[in-house]
């Protein structure tokens, strides 16, 4: 019977582990997410492991050893309790898959601030002013148009004092 079993990787080695598993038969599960960053100045989406270094593993003991596949090229070692390799429960697995379904990452993406949208500072300094975003400033701050005395007013502040209108 295939239970899955948590793997610790060799440093930003997970997908070479995932391949060299794939071709002895072993199911692998590598979940990862899409997260936005900031390079150069310009917004970008990358796909980033969401556990880096580990890897789920579904296999049967009977037919494939622990050892083969603790021995496999990028995988050092079973993530144990006591001295036997964990057994994680099928459900969080079908959780992670179902959480990473094109759809969800796709809905995450559309709350992503564009130029001219609208945005209620929600704390800080500029608590309940209205504001248009204008672009990035950073990986964390944001910056923004802001009336003030009839004179419109860039401002720097952090993602997480926006809400959108």
């Amino acid at each position: 019977m295939n239970s899955w079993y948590l793997l610790y990787c060799k440093r930003s080695e997970q997908q070479r582990a995932e391949q060299h598993l794939k071709r002895q038969g072993v199911e692998c599960y590598y979940p990862q997410v899409t997260v936005e960053k900031i390079r150069r100045g310009k917004r970008s989406s990358e796909l980033e492991p969401l556990f880096p270094n580990y890897i789920f593993a579904s296999f049967d003991p009977e037919k494939i050893s622990f050892t083969t596949v603790r021995s496999t090229r990028g995988v050092m070692d079973f993530v144990r309790q006591g001295g036997k390799p964990s057994i994680a429960p099928t459900d969080l697995i079908i959780n992670l898959m179902a959480h990473e379904d094109n759809d969800f990452q796709r809905a995450a993406l559309s709350d992503v601030l564009v130029p001219g949208d609208v945005v209620e500072v929600v704390h800080g300094q500029f608590e309940g002013t209205e504001a248009i975003y204008k672009e990035p400033d950073g990986e964390k701050r944001a910056i923004l148009l802001i009336n003030l005395i009839n004179r419109q007013v860039e401002v720097s502040t952090d993602y997480s004092a926006l809400k959108r209108k």
